[in-house]
């Protein structure tokens, strides 16, 4: 017990001094945990041996996977139904290409450059397709984008993206089975009835019983979780659909949402971020490093060739297509699930899956480094807002 308290405060101060490190570098605290975990994943191994931060710890693992649920089942509660409905257009289209742009580019340079074997290829194909929407939603809650037409957008194209990886994982590699119907059909179920059970308990016990509705949720998620474990599938896809199944509901309950943000965010997903940038091998990228740059120029490469025409048949400015396009070319958490499948099952060796995670956790670094350093459509109408009331002012004083 001793040893789990001492790494636990370990990486809970790794996760204040990243947040102390992007309060100063004003970019986001996901980005900044991520360079966290891969220095000190760095240090620790250079200095007290392979392993010794923690990060194959189960208990660490369980901490980090439910923060990946719960930001999960988050991002999805902040889809505004209306919203999506209005830009359905929109985010079907930009969703699917922006699965299907990287898919088949990073597809083609691993079986045509690289000489990977066909089911390797489509495995890095199918990795590099994603778009994190942890890092994504991580992101529009800390500029306030989340509240916006054009964040919730983003969110919405995340999941069609999502989707598309998923599917493609299941219809590739794995298995159908009854277990699949039965996870399945207890999803649909669970689905349809969470949004009844949550307004009768709201109704029956909300303001009265203490966090009974975050009880409630989290009971749900890690249940779903269990049962996606068991069937061979993973436990962010479910939560992600509950998540929009309750945001009307979750609109409404703002304090709510707010309590359950907090204890996200706030405890869970630093063991999340630092755990993944941990995993980077700096050893291994420079040794050969060929290869992670051709796989990262792909994913980013492919993303922008594919989405940026698109993105700019809906959005008019140029802050705004470019910010779109770089937030969709980041990728963490379908794109390691991924990799880490082919790996356990024997699709890809422990080269290639090093560079894949390598180039995973890099484009949730590059792309989001330069969205919100240049790009960043709130910052540059701050700025626009500021520049009009001083030349208000100075045309004021200029009258005097």
């Amino acid at each position: 017990m001793q040893t789990i308290f001492f790494i636990a405060a370990l990486w809970l101060g790794l996760a204040v001094i990243a947040a102390i490190l992007a309060y100063y570098l004003k970019i986001s605290i996901a980005l900044v945990e991520i360079c966290v975990g891969i220095g000190a994943g760095a240090i620790a191994n250079r200095f007290f041996g392979h392993g010794s931060l923690g990060s194959d710890q189960e208990w660490l693992q369980f901490l980090a996977s439910v923060g990946a649920i719960l930001l999960t089942f988050l991002a999805g509660a902040e889809l505004d139904p209306s919203v999506m409905k209005r830009k359905m257009k929109e985010v079907s289209i930009i969703g699917v290409i922006g699965f299907a742009a990287p898919f088949i580019g990073a597809t083609a340079v691993a079986y045509f450059v690289f000489k990977w074997s066909f089911s390797a290829s489509m495995l890095a194909g199918i990795a590099l397709s994603t778009t994190s929407v942890a890092v994504v939603y991580a992101v529009m809650i800390e500029t306030g984008l989340n509240k916006t037409e054009l964040g919730k957008g983003i969110l919405g194209a995340c999941f069609i993206n999502d989707i598309g990886t998923v599917i493609a994982l299941g219809l590739a590699f794995s298995p159908f089975t009854y277990k699949t119907l039965i996870f399945i059909a207890a999803s649909v179920v669970t689905i349809f009835l969470v949004p009844l059970i949550t307004k009768f308990i709201t109704r029956m016990y909300g303001n009265r019983t203490a966090a009974i509705r975050t009880k409630w949720i989290i009971a749900v998620l890690l249940g779903l979780g269990a049962l996606a474990y068991w069937a061979g599938s993973e436990a962010v896809l479910p939560a992600y659909i509950v998540g929009i199944v309750l945001a009307e509901f979750a609109s409404i309950e703002e304090q709510w949402i707010r309590r359950l943000r907090t204890l996200t965010t706030g405890f869970l997903t630093p063991f999340y971020f630092i755990r993944a940038g941990s995993f980077v091998s700096l050893p291994s990228l420079i040794a050969a490093p060929a290869v992670f740059i051709m796989l990262i120029l792909s994913k980013i490469g492919f993303k922008i060739f594919g989405l940026y025409p698109v993105i700019s048949r809906f959005r008019k400015t140029h802050a705004e297509r470019w910010y779109y396009t770089l937030m969709m070319s980041t990728g963490l958490t379908f794109g390691t699930i991924s990799a880490m499948y082919g790996l356990s099952h024997g699709i890809v060796n422990d080269g290639q899956y090093s560079a894949l995670v390598a180039t995973v956790i890099a484009s949730a670094l590059v792309p989001t480094f330069i969205a919100s350093k240049w790009f960043n459509p709130m910052k540059k109408l701050t700025a626009k807002h500021m520049a009009e009331a001083t030349r208000i002012a100075e045309g004021s004083l200029s009258d005097e």
